[in-house]
């Protein structure tokens, strides 16, 4: 039987199941969206990641990416920055918060953070990395986890060294995702280095890139040491991927989503986004195409002309008006909606890894 919970410092994840943070997509109406479609069955939930860079002091005023819900429990929250004093203070601060555990970022590809020296670009500079999880650790009494790429470049992969300094520090849990800094989310994640490093750490491994599906979920349990998986881009193109994963680890029999019922996702999301308050209808409605032009590639028959309506509508009642009647075109003319068909998330044609590794034994 495959494994379907395990533990960090205490905190208990089941199923073994993590929303991986996306800028600008994960944040409280999205997370609430995702459990609620999986009948509150994810493992973990994470924030929008949040910058400690600036020249003032880290202050919680104006940051709605840290605002969370009860129900989005076990939570943590994702920093990234270069300086590990400011790392460690925004840590203390967002303590304060009662997040669950505190995750570091030394993962971002974006060079904007990568370039200045965060995220992905402290494994350019592990010893600057090493400093950073010793100053937060022992800056909070919570648990701490780190999530990180498996290097810079191809010829840079040093993700069993990012290990050893994350058990080091005091991590409690390494979140792999399975492409270096360079690839960005380019051809697919090596995940036999996922689960190489995975087999090799006394922590918890949760391994992350590529997993677009129920079989390629179960598939990477079955096969790597690892403890669990996040999932990020998978869930824009199919939200109740979670519960379906989560079924079939319970042992339930695979329940399809239909073309009506995957229509229908932009008004519980509306919903959820106006009893937040999270955004003004504009950006609510431009929210819903994000979603939309995602959600969208899974229908089956092409749906490239209800694709296009939705992305051109001009307010929230033109959107759900459109989704109403592709809901009614899908039921009469047998549409349906299969995201699994989606195997490259980017819509390249790659069916291999886009670098030879270059980590031995």
């Amino acid at each position: 039987m495959l494994k379907n919970e395990f533990q960090f410092a205490g905190v208990g994840v089941s199923p073994c199941t993590v929303l991986s943070p996306m800028a600008g997509v994960t944040d409280a109406p999205f997370r609430r969206l995702c459990r609620i479609l999986s009948g509150n069955r994810m493992g973990l939930l994470v924030s929008e990641f949040v910058s400690t860079d600036g020249t003032s002091p880290f202050v919680l005023k104006n940051r709605k990416q840290l605002h969370f819900y009860p129900e989005e429990r076990p939570f943590g929250i994702q920093i990234f920055g270069r300086d590990p004093e400011r790392m460690a203070y925004a840590a203390q601060v967002l303590e304060s918060l009662r997040p669950d555990y505190i995750e570091v970022n030394a993962g971002c590809p974006v060079p904007k953070v990568a370039g200045k020296g965060g995220g992905a670009g402290l494994l350019k500079d592990l010893p600057r990395l090493a400093k950073i999880l010793s100053e937060v650790k022992k800056a909070i009494a919570i648990p701490m986890t780190l999530k990180c790429r498996v290097g810079w470049d191809e010829n840079s992969i040093n993700v069993m060294e990012t290990l050893k300094i994350a058990e080091a520090e005091g991590a409690d849990m390494l979140t792999v995702h399975g492409r270096t800094r360079v690839q960005g989310y380019n051809g697919f994640a090596d995940w036999n280095l996922i689960g190489e490093v995975a087999a090799a750490a006394r922590i918890p491994v949760v391994g992350n890139g590529d997993v677009s599906s129920v079989q390629s979920a179960l598939e990477k349990l079955e096969k790597y040491a690892i403890s669990g998986v996040s999932i990020g881009r998978g869930a824009l193109h199919n939200p109740w991927l979670f519960g379906e994963i989560a079924d079939a680890l319970e042992g339930k029999p695979a329940r399809d989503v239909s073309a009506q019922e995957a229509c229908g996702i932009f008004k519980i999301y509306y919903e959820l986004m106006a009893e937040g308050c999270e955004s003004s209808p504009f950006g609510m409605l431009g929210r819903l195409k994000q979603l939309a032009a995602r959600l969208c590639k899974g229908f089956e028959p092409d749906s490239s002309e209800f694709r296009q309506r939705v992305l051109t509508s001009q307010s929230l009642e033109e959107l759900f008006e459109n989704a109403d009647r592709f809901a009614e075109f899908a039921q009469s003319n047998g549409i349906r909606f299969n995201p699994s068909r989606l195997v490259n998330l980017n819509g390249r044609k790659e069916n291999s890894v886009s670098f030879d590794r270059q980590f031995k034994g």
